[in-house]
């Protein structure tokens, strides 16, 4: 294989790499397992729209409406460090699915100081 047909081969997958990634981001289903995120009222501090207060979390930069807990399953929302004046740590698992994220988990982190 010559140096030509190396580099279109290694484009074509990387595009393929870059077309399933999109894919899944899209439509598809990402699972997560364990993982530290950010968690919030999504309209209060992530800028979703919608209205009232709804927990979301944001993963790798992307806030979703979670489905499967809410937002006063975990303290006063309204609280000085409730969801809809902090954004606090938890460590989640389930799936981003059709653009909102099924808990499995969901450990709200102590506040760190």
């Amino acid at each position: 294989m010559n140096i030509k047909n190396l580099c279109v081969a290694l484009l074509a997958g990387g595009l393929w790499i870059a077309c399933a990634d999109s894919d899944a981001l899209a439509g598809g289903v990402i699972e997560i397992t364990d993982q530290k995120v950010e968690a919030s009222c999504g309209q209060c501090k992530l800028g979703l729209e919608g209205s009232g207060c709804d927990l979301a979390v944001r993963i790798d930069g992307k806030a979703y409406y979670v489905d499967g807990t809410k937002i006063d399953d975990h303290g006063d929302a309204h609280g000085d460090d409730g969801f809809c004046n902090a954004i606090r740590s938890a460590k989640v698992s389930g799936k981003v699915e059709k653009g909102r994220f099924v808990v499995e988990s969901f450990e709200l982190l102590p506040v760190e100081k």
